[in-house]
C-alpha cells in the first residue's frame, strides 16, 4: 500500500521539480508557467530570468500578487535590478530562487493563503 499525505486543502500543491519539469497536483509540467493557489496559466513565455520584459512582468502582475516567487531552475539566478524594480516600484515582493526553494515556498505560504505567484521558468 502506498500512502500520500494530501495537505493542499484546496489550492495548487507543487508535488515534485526535476530538473526539467515541476509536478503540480498530479500533472508533469515541462514548459515555464505560472502559479498561484487557485490557478494554473500553462507556456509563460519566458524561458530564463534574462527573458523577462515589460510585457512578461505585466502577466505575473495581472494576476495581483502580493509576492512573487522565481523558481530558475536547479540553480539560482538573480534577478537584474530592472527585473526587480518592474515588481518593487509597485509594492509587489520579489524573490528568485532555485526552483526546489520556490516550489517548497510556495507551498507553505498558499497554505497560509497568501497572495502569491509562483513563476517556474523551465527551458
Amino acid at each position: 500500500m502506498h500512502l500520500v499525505q494530501d495537505l493542499s486543502e484546496g489550492h495548487h500543491l507543487v508535488r515534485r521539480v526535476g530538473p526539467a519539469s515541476v509536478t503540480v497536483d498530479d500533472r508533469e509540467l515541462t514548459r515555464s508557467f505560472l502559479l498561484t493557489p487557485s490557478q494554473c496559466h500553462e507556456d509563460f513565455p519566458v524561458r530564463d530570468i534574462a527573458g523577462f520584459d515589460a510585457a512578461a512582468i505585466q502577466q505575473v502582475l495581472d494576476l495581483q500578487p502580493a509576492l512573487v516567487l522565481i523558481g530558475t531552475g536547479a540553480r539560482q539566478h538573480l534577478a537584474s535590478p530592472a527585473l526587480m524594480g518592474g515588481f518593487l516600484t509597485r509594492g509587489v515582493g520579489v524573490e528568485a530562487m532555485d526552483s526546489a526553494a520556490c516550489a517548497r515556498t510556495f507551498n507553505l505560504l498558499a497554505s497560509e493563503g497568501r497572495q502569491v505567484v509562483a513563476v517556474f521558468l523551465i527551458a
